[in-house]
């Protein structure tokens, strides 16, 4: 009789820690708020609550079109992952662009104004090194087109990152006069057909790192074109007449597995 209440608690205990080890992520994700120059933003946290303990975050920055479901997807994407991750609001106040004309114009306000910049991405930093899931001193960001553009800008000019992940980014960037402060590693996932990244921009981007000494790994996707990750991106270009954008699903799935890779050597362990 013992015999068989001894075995019974072993099957118990084993039973108990297979299950534990093949417990599924419980991803819980909501909208939140923060400031920056006295402005309200909108971001969107994502992390898996089945996990224990501080893990790396992960700051996702959005296409010229704003805070949308697009980068909510990859956040939940990257908390299935292990990571907390943090939707960043660019714009302010969640605003979202309707028209290319109104995201040309609510990108160029960022992109053109380098404070205004650095002081919207840096409050988005600061905030997600605050949360109870985050261990604050491992912190990377990925970002897709004009988000693409910003984090890849961000860790030219030295900003407190582990890593970035620049999807079909803007390459005409401003270096440092410092370069040696670079911290993050950089990696670049871009679209062979990337209509908005001419072979003279490829060049001068190159030039310019290697004469600075920032050290980069660049991935090139044969046949892939700007917006290559974004399922919406046909129903955009269809509407929005002149836009050069096209989703590709191997390209996307491909560019997801080579962040993930890079994310892991970057944190090493999660």
């Amino acid at each position: 009789m013992r015999r068989h209440a001894v075995s019974a608690i072993i099957f118990l205990i084993l039973s108990m820690f297979i299950t534990s080890c093949t417990e599924k992520p419980a991803i819980q994700g909501g909208a939140v708020e923060y400031r920056a120059d006295g402005a309200t933003f909108k971001g969107y946290i994502a992390y898996d609550r089945n996990k224990k303990g501080k893990r790396p975050g992960v700051l996702v920055v959005h296409e010229w079109w704003g805070y949308n479901e697009q980068v909510r997807k990859r956040a939940e994407m990257l908390a299935e992952l292990g990571y907390t991750a943090m939707v960043v609001d660019m714009y302010g106040n969640g605003k979202q662009a309707n028209t290319s004309e109104e995201a040309a114009k609510l990108a160029g306000e960022v992109s053109g104004n380098a404070e205004l910049r650095r002081s919207r991405f840096m409050a988005a930093m600061n905030f997600l090194r605050t949360q109870d899931s985050v261990d604050p001193e491992r912190i990377a960001a990925i970002g897709y087109s004009f988000g693409g553009h910003v984090v890849l800008q961000s860790a030219l000019e030295g900003a407190d990152l582990d890593g970035v992940v620049s999807f079909y980014g803007g390459l005409l960037v401003n270096m440092s006069d410092t370069p040696g402060n670079v911290k993050a590693r950089i990696l670049i996932l871009h679209g062979e057909s990337d209509w908005y990244v001419t072979p003279q921009m490829m060049v001068q981007f190159k030039t310019d790192m290697e004469k600075a000494g920032v050290k980069y790994e660049m991935i090139t996707f044969k046949g892939a074109e700007h917006g290559y990750t974004n399922p919406d991106a046909d129903a955009l270009a269809a509407k929005f007449k002149g836009m050069h954008m096209k989703y590709n699903g191997e390209a996307d799935r491909k560019s997801w597995d080579d962040m993930k890779k890079f994310l892991e050597a970057v944190f090493r362990k999660l």
